[in-house]
């Protein structure tokens, strides 16, 4: 018999790839978001743990992003999800911030077999440039020394989807990364010749980049955190795991495979 796995963010980046990868394993799989016609889907707000009775009901396993600033109501949602499920795999971060952490410890304490997964920078977060690469060709920024082992979003489906279908991973921790450490202004150049057309970096002061993203209204806190955690990276490359090749039997996945998959978005249209 398959197992039916709730997917909460289904229609995030990480969450449509873990989706299709269970599918593909032969699970019934139940998204916490409006899915596509082969997919059951039920409604339900994680902000409010009682819309989630029915989510729940059923259900084996919960492959679990929480996409709040803080863990306030995650006891609440554990504690539902424990009366039905055995299992919770999560999505953290390496950079495991204060909310992060707190989180992990309520899943950790939740009575629910757990699993969590913590990735370092997204390959997918350099979309943000898209805009900029489309109209200039180039990408401004401070910290373009600053650098990441950027991780392919399939990647970490692929890890998520065995943690929820086989043994062997309860009460781990994985830490998931990309297999090259790259600064910002070597991800750029990568972009460049994935679409055939060059792309340079050009480094901004880190005071201009504060003010422009308080302007697009990000939080002061949130500001101060990304441009302290660039800072630390340009001391240092950053820290390359083998985790996908072991868990998957597979080498993860480079981010110049990723640019190239996702090239289109970063083309001029003509």
């Amino acid at each position: 018999m398959s197992r039916r796995i709730l997917v909460t963010g289904a229609s995030g980046t990480v969450g449509r790839q873990v989706t299709a990868h269970l599918l593909e394993a032969g699970a019934e799989v139940r998204a916490l978001t409006r899915g596509p016609a082969d997919l059951e889907s039920v409604h339900g707000d994680l902000s409010v743990p009682d819309s989630l009775h029915t989510a729940v009901q059923g259900v084996e396993a919960v492959f679990l992003v929480w996409p709040f600033a803080s863990a306030e109501g995650l006891e609440a949602v554990l504690a539902l999800a424990a009366d039905h499920a055995r299992q919770v795999v999560y999505l953290s971060s390496a950079a495991v911030r204060d909310h992060e952490r707190q989180a992990e410890h309520l899943i950790e304490r939740s009575g629910l077999e757990w699993t969590i997964l913590r990735p370092h920078a997204f390959a997918a977060n350099t979309l943000r440039w898209a805009e900029q690469i489309r109209a200039e060709g180039v990408v401004s920024g401070p910290y373009g020394e600053a650098a990441m082992s950027l991780v392919h979003e399939r990647d970490i489906a692929a890890v998520a989807v065995r943690a929820l279908t086989q043994d062997g991973h309860a009460g781990a921790v994985h830490e998931l990364t990309g297999p090259h450490s790259l600064t910002q202004a070597e991800q750029v150049r990568v972009i460049g010749e994935a679409i055939g057309s060059p792309v340079r970096w050009a480094e901004t002061s880190p005071d201009d980049a504060r003010r422009q993203m308080l302007a697009r209204g990000w939080p002061p806190e949130v500001v101060d955190g990304i441009l302290e955690a660039q800072a630390e990276m340009t001391l240092a490359p950053s820290p390359v795991t083998t985790t996908v090749e072991e868990i998957t039997a597979r080498p993860a996945r480079t981010f110049r495979s990723w640019a190239a998959e996702h090239a289109h978005a970063f083309r001029a249209t003509t």
